[in-house]
């Protein structure tokens, strides 16, 4: 009796770690992108876009602190302060939008409809 009680508690036990489990894989996948959790190559190209916007926004916060203001992308790139990103990921394409004050970085991907992050001033990359 005590063996059938303790096997019972095993499978208790090991339903409830795999319930744990399955959550914390679905909360690791950035559910707020299309298409992002569909496969692990996926995830990957995500996380590399998200750190290119980073790279990218940390470089137009060192121009402003040069310069006295922010830059489009390809002033950043011919300025030598940021290495070429625009063809590092397959299918990404960027576009930047900056004025004196501001400016906004945004990785498109050609999906229906498009996946797009973007990332400002405050650092924050959004999916949009």
């Amino acid at each position: 009796m005590s063996r059938s009680l303790g096997f019972i508690g095993l499978i208790i036990v090991v339903a409830v770690g795999a319930v744990i489990y399955m959550k914390q894989v679905q909360s690791a996948s950035p559910a707020g992108v299309e298409g992002a959790g569909a496969n692990p190559q996926a995830t990957v190209d995500i996380a590399g876009i998200k750190n290119d916007l980073l790279s990218i926004a940390q470089a137009e916060r060192a121009h402003m602190a040069s310069q006295g203001k922010y830059v489009s992308l390809d002033e950043l790139v011919s300025a030598g302060e940021l290495n070429v990103v625009k063809t590092r990921r397959p299918g990404w394409t960027f576009s930047s939008e900056a004025s004196d004050s501001s400016f906004k970085v945004t990785a498109t991907y050609p999906t229906n409809p498009p996946t797009r992050l973007s990332v400002d001033e405050s650092m924050s990359v959004k999916s949009e």
